[in-house]
């Protein structure tokens, strides 16, 4: 695919002053997104949840709301004035996260952590539409990768919250100070130019338009469709992964306000690390390499699995365990920037937010919905047949099954192969 040019900057709004704007959304985004994880070992018992219970609120009930509005808000940021629609899904969370401040059991708190992922699914479709409209494709790697500094910052920060604040005043009031601090991002986002012009009314009614284009894209490219099979497979581990504090805590002897600061600072330097590593070095592979992206993060998922794997079984004294929480972070992170650029690059211009939305949809409906219910399920199992260790043999029997991304990522590696590098 040709080289984007870069678009004339609107206003005092330039390429890289946008991308700022919208990292700092996505940070706040998953701090809000991660706060019930961090918080696992103070609400679970304050709530009286079951382990699937709480595998259903951070997974099913969140991942459907978000998975499916997610594809419908792609279609509408193809259609509609992105900035906007940003705004308007930041307000929404924001008020449905001190919503869930205020739960006092099960139905209370699946509600609003329902109705949140309507909210948050808006944010990356319209986001990375935004970012392919200014930034070239032979930085669209980093650029992607530095919006995604999102999940490393925000995943810590949430974790460091928790270990941190949430002593001092108390999860439900850190749950309402997030909240507030969205609605003032959303403000701010209402300021921002769309350097789209604006779509006519015939425009707006086009989502069966949307879905052919979404349908064709598909169907025309067999890498598309093995880098969104490769990225589900990886979001069954990250799923597992929202039961982390509780192993942490459970099954590894930690203090949870301490684990989480620990966990929080790794995760952190993990995930920036990772993050600008794939940015760097997914543009570089992208402008001189045959294969395409994906082929990097075939080889990156290869080196870096075992730690992933090794961390959890052995002691929290041996030397792996740190390591593999650094190492599973930074590996997460390194793709994301070649993932969104390639999905980007493979992607209908017209119909970018919405492919864009499918990707998100697959990643987290299958991804990280089967990743964190069936976790839940599999440690209340594991349980009641008397093992000793349920969260360890869940998290390590989802850590394999997504190993099944190493395929995937090779062959979207092989079939976006390119007889000039420099096309892409």
């Amino acid at each position: 695919m040709a080289d984007r040019e870069e678009a004339p900057a609107h206003g005092a709004s330039t390429p890289w002053g946008l991308l700022a704007i919208l990292t700092v959304i996505n940070i706040l985004n998953f701090v809000d997104r991660q706060l019930l994880p961090s918080f696992a070992n103070f609400i679970k018992p304050e709530l009286g949840l079951t382990d699937t219970e709480y595998g259903l609120l951070t997974g099913l009930f969140f991942i459907v709301f978000y998975a499916v509005a997610g594809l419908f808000m792609g279609m509408l940021a193809d259609l509609t004035h992105r900035p906007r629609l940003i705004a308007g899904a930041i307000a929404l969370w924001s008020l449905l996260t001190a919503a869930s401040g205020a739960a006092k059991g099960f139905v209370s708190m699946a509600i609003p952590r329902a109705l949140v992922g309507v909210g948050e699914s808006a944010l990356t479709p319209a986001a990375m539409s935004l970012l392919a409209d200014r930034v070239p494709s032979s930085k669209l790697s980093m650029a992607a990768a530095i919006y995604y500094l999102g999940v490393p910052i925000g995943a810590g920060a949430s974790l460091m919250i928790a270990g941190y604040l949430g002593p001092m005043i108390g999860w439900r009031n850190c749950f309402y100070l997030l909240g507030a601090i969205g609605m003032v991002l959303a403000l701010g986002m209402l300021f921002v130019r769309d350097p789209r012009p604006k779509p006519t009314h015939a425009q707006g009614l086009a989502f069966g338009v949307q879905m052919k284009i979404l349908w064709q894209a598909l169907r025309s490219s067999r890498a598309l469709c093995a880098v969104i099979a490769a990225n589900v497979a990886l979001h069954f581990a990250v799923g597992a992964a929202a039961f982390d504090q509780l192993w942490f805590v459970q099954e590894r002897g930690f203090q949870a306000d301490k684990i989480a600061q620990i966990t929080g600072l790794l995760v952190a330097a993990g995930g920036i690390a990772g993050i600008f590593a794939g940015g760097f070095i997914g543009d570089w592979w992208n402008n001189n390499m045959k294969s395409g992206r994906p082929m990097l993060l075939f080889w990156m998922f290869l080196i870096l699995s075992p730690l992933g794997l090794l961390y959890r079984i052995v002691s929290p004294d041996s030397p792996f365990f740190f390591i593999g929480v650094f190492a599973g972070m930074f590996q997460l992170s390194a793709t994301y920037g070649p993932v969104l650029a390639t999905v980007q690059d493979l992607s209908p211009p017209t119909a970018r937010a919405t492919v864009t939305a499918f990707h998100i949809l697959c990643a987290n409906a299958i991804g990280l919905g089967i990743g964190i219910t069936v976790t839940g399920i599999l440690i209340d199992a594991y349980r009641a047949a008397g093992e000793v260790e349920p969260y360890s043999s869940a998290l390590l029997t989802m850590a394999l099954l997504s190993c099944i991304a190493l395929p995937a990522f090779y062959l979207a590696g092989k079939w976006s192969q390119r007889s000039d590098p420099a096309s892409a």
